[in-house]
């Protein structure tokens, strides 16, 4: 007999995805330089078969066809990200008019079509300039960006009402500061603390931006990637090092955005080992300003962890893993091209979390998706048929559907990602959307999950 999921009424249908993995246009429109576009000047060899983000899917020339693509598999929310480097190429001086028209431009096609324009602020893109002046480490880049914020609430907040300020605030931390997996490519985990401090205050500072003026019906919130870090066993030791990883990886913005302070474990760990940022005399008070309206949860894969086999190495840098090792648990379902885990119930423990600990913030599932290379090979018909992509989805929204019946305050599922898009280092490796992308020639064909997805989303739920 099939089992019928209905989601509550106004339910949040749609995807998301980033200015630098979607727009192009990297030389155009007046844009300056980000850190994107520098790093692969340095190092193309660092991009997966030396596709940089030039051209991506060229968003900036399409966006008028794709936002009716859209509109054809019934999305009635879609999360972009504005440049930072598009709309003021120095990151702090002139506003460029041809970004405001552009973003104007996409902003007012979607409402046209009835897509309600979710806007993020900040995705990984820091304008060279910034970066220059120390990026991140450096206290007057935060206050930069919340000048960048008001610009933006000015210029777009008539129309646009839910505002992210940054996405995965703690990835750049980790990339570019610890795992050498973004620009700068730096390794130390003192700095990476400033980063992550100076990250905070920047979103502080758009909160507060944003609550100075009467923002009639806007929410502000914040987009991170909560990944339950689940222990081996039940051993203390075990359980220590779990916690220890969800301090770095979870809390260490989730309970200063939502709460208004960071946990004093992650102040004391940090302390003891000599890694506390610089801070400034009532930055405590100043936190507690950026509480967030809304929360954007991203969920990939869980993160198992399991007490250290050895002791780390004395003269090594100073990592998270000082303090936990990752567990590779028997059996676990995986996804062979991204190497991640595929166990879709993180997404009901993570609710339940929030709906238990951080007074059931109003949230929703901001993205979620699944990368697969070489899809060409499950064409058919002139259509990829990725019924992987639908069963992956469809367990995830069952979880997801449990924790809003148990009490969870989930209000949308957005998919990463609506096209094919760039993805960092890994360009098009690996492919996430609902419509592919011939990067050659630019067109977009729907996958089989995009036609899934509209009767999804008509329906308000699904059947199984």
């Amino acid at each position: 007999m099939a089992e019928k999921f209905t989601f509550p009424k106004g339910f949040w249908w749609g995807a998301a995805t980033s200015a630098t993995q979607i727009e192009g246009a990297a030389n155009e429109g007046g844009k300056g330089k980000n850190i994107w576009d520098q790093w692969f000047e340095e190092e193309p060899n660092r991009f997966f078969n030396g596709v940089g983000p030039g051209t991506t899917s060229d968003f900036y020339h399409q966006y008028k066809e794709d936002i009716a693509r859209m509109k054809d598999i019934n999305f009635n929310s879609f999360r972009l990200s504005i440049s930072w480097s598009r709309l003021i190429p120095d990151g702090s001086g002139e506003v460029n008019q041809e970004a405001v028209d552009f973003y104007n431009n996409v902003i007012n096609e979607m409402i046209e079509q009835g897509v309600e324009p979710f806007v993020c602020l900040y995705h990984f893109d820091m304008p060279m300039a910034m970066q220059e002046i120390g990026g991140w480490e450096n206290r007057e880049t935060a206050e930069c960006f919340g000048r960048y914020a008001g610009i933006c609430f000015d210029l777009f907040g008539d129309r646009v009402k839910k505002w992210f300020t940054h996405n995965e605030p703690i990835v750049p931390v980790e990339g570019g500061y610890m795992y050498d997996f973004h620009y700068p490519n730096v390794v130390d985990m003192k700095r990476a603390a400033q980063v992550g401090y100076h990250t905070l205050l920047s979103h502080v500072f758009a909160v507060k931006a944003f609550r100075e003026k009467d923002r009639a019906g806007g929410e502000i919130g914040i987009i991170l990637n909560l990944t339950p870090s689940y222990p081996r066993s039940s051993h203390p030791a075990d359980l220590k090092a779990s916690r220890i990883a969800d301090l770095f990886f979870n809390r260490s913005f989730l309970d200063p955005t939502v709460l208004g302070e960071y946990p004093q474990e992650l102040i004391d760990l940090l302390g003891e080992h000599g890694m506390l940022p610089d801070t400034e005399g009532g930055d405590k008070e100043l936190i507690k300003e950026g509480k967030v309206d809304l929360l954007g949860v991203n969920y990939y894969q869980p993160r198992r962890v399991k007490a250290k086999e050895n002791l780390p190495n004395p003269s090594a840098p100073i990592l998270p893993e000082w303090f936990f090792d990752h567990y590779e648990m028997p059996g676990r379902k995986m996804n062979p091209y991204r190497g991640w885990e595929i166990y879709p119930k993180g997404v009901y423990d993570i609710m339940i979390n929030l709906r238990d600990n951080y007074g059931n913030i109003p949230s929703f599932i901001s993205e979620n998706g699944m990368g697969v290379q070489d899809e060409a090979r499950f064409m058919e018909d002139g259509m990829i048929q990725d019924d992987y992509r639908i069963e992956f989805i469809q367990d995830h929204l069952e979880w997801l559907h449990r924790a809003i019946e148990e009490g969870a305050n989930a209000k949308g599922y957005h998919l990463w990602s609506f096209i094919d898009n760039w993805s960092w280092a890994n360009a098009y490796k690996n492919r996430y959307g609902y419509f592919s992308v011939n990067i050659d020639t630019q067109e977009r064909t729907p996958k089989k999950s995009a036609y899934w997805i509209t009767d999804v989303s008509k329906n308000n739920g699904f059947e199984k």
